[in-house]
């Protein structure tokens, strides 16, 4: 027969129960377990609202907002190739270089050798293509250091666009292609909000609810939920609250920047592949640690080349985006973009020593970057003042990530 007495009538010592607290104080000790996560998102709002205040309101005028999404995509694209090399524990010095080459090959192609845009940007995206596998076969098969061989493509693809220029700069070009960087999808109706973009913005507000609840439900199912169901609310609040105000900011002025969807399409279909797919679970395990990945079975010589051709193909499209943007093809163009996607991603949470990082707080980080970029320069902050700042901004992202790593492990 079972026995239904209790530890304590058996003589046993009492099974402990776990403290229950209040749901908020559940939630704030889940928020400082979670430092880095939730300081990224405090980090933005901080930031958003200093220069809102300090600039008079002019960082949130729906005309500045557009502008931003404008003059920081190309940094953004580039954020979420850099992310998945540096979660590998490689890095890519070249891509601020591969932009000025594609782009150079963009312009010859398309205002001097007369082939539509269309092919062009095609052809253009499979040189990025064999460009990253240049680079790939060096760092996977052969055993260089990316630092190494991806300096190499830094010197080597700025000379190959000036080679490919001749010494001169192209422009202007065609419409259809300008429209890549600087367009918007065609607006209806003349008063108002813009209802087409208030259309994308509602669904894609419906897609972040549904995408979380589920997620949430699947965690709960098998028991792998730990995230507190307000901190959970007011992140979810929080998120689709932030696409309503960009969509309503973007509606009143000039409507969707195309380039907006391709960001989108990049962060969605990434996203997906870092955390549902074979190949990104490879690179995280490459990331955390090559030799057991190694000895898991795990294809790291392929997974790194694969990895660095996909970069190749971001940063071409990054190029693209820019000369588009600029309507300019430039030996020059491209200068430091790198810096600022290595920054983006290390601000926005990746481990320096690899295997931690998202591609959204990538995106968050190059956010970041743009947002101080964009309010330095309405207070008229000078370049030299700018980049002190910048170059604060990632040391302490950097010593954060650190101090993290620290406290766990003290834990």
């Amino acid at each position: 027969m079972t026995s239904t007495l209790t530890p304590e009538q058996r003589g046993a010592a009492p099974v402990p129960t776990p403290p229950q607290g209040n749901p908020v104080g559940r939630a704030l000790r889940y928020l400082r377990s979670q430092l880095s996560q939730t300081g990224l998102f405090l980090a933005l709002i901080v930031i958003v609202l200093f220069f809102q205040i300090t600039t008079g309101g002019v960082t949130l005028q729906p005309d500045n907002v557009s502008n931003l999404i404008n003059q920081n995509s190309y940094i953004l694209i580039l954020a979420v190739g850099m992310v998945m090399v540096i979660i590998a524990g490689h890095i890519d010095l070249s891509v601020g270089s591969v932009v000025a080459f594609v782009g150079a090959v963009a312009g010859v192609m398309i205002t001097r050798m007369g082939i539509p845009w269309p092919v062009a940007i095609v052809l253009c995206l499979v040189l990025g293509a064999v460009v990253g596998a240049w680079q790939g076969f060096w760092i996977a098969y052969f055993g260089i250091p990316a630092f190494i061989v991806t300096l190499a493509g830094m010197l080597l693809f700025r000379g190959l666009a000036q080679v490919v220029l001749g010494g001169t700069q192209i422009s202007p070009f065609p419409d259809g292609f300008r429209a890549i960087g600087s367009g918007f999808l065609p607006a209806f109706g003349t008063t108002g909000y813009e209802p087409l973009t208030m259309i994308l913005g509602a669904l894609a507000s419906i897609a972040i609810v549904i995408t979380q609840l589920r997620q949430r439900s699947i965690r709960r199912k098998y028991d792998l939920e730990d995230e507190p169901l307000v901190w959970f609310l007011v992140k979810l609040v929080f998120t689709v609250g932030l696409v309503l105000l960009v969509t309503v900011l973007l509606a009143s002025y000039n409507g969707t920047p195309i380039v907006l969807l391709i960001l989108g399409a990049l962060v969605v279909v990434y996203t997906l592949v870092m955390g549902r797919t074979v190949f990104g679970r490879h690179i995280y395990a490459i990331g955390g640690n090559l030799a057991a990945a190694q000895l898991s079975g795990v294809k790291t010589k392929r997974t790194t080349f694969l990895l660095f051709v996909n970069m190749g193909v971001i940063a071409a499209l990054g190029g693209l985006v820019f000369t588009a943007q600029l309507n300019l093809a430039s030996p020059v163009n491209g200068n430091g973009f790198e810096l600022d996607a290595i920054s983006a991603v290390f601000i926005g949470g990746a481990a320096v020593t690899g295997g931690i990082g998202t591609v959204p707080g990538a995106i968050i980080g190059g956010l970041i970057i743009g947002i101080l970029n964009n309010g330095m320069s309405i207070l008229n902050v000078g370049i030299d003042v700018q980049q002190v700042i910048k170059g604060l901004v990632l040391l302490a992202a950097v010593a954060f990530d650190i101090y993290n790593k620290r406290r766990s492990g003290g834990r």
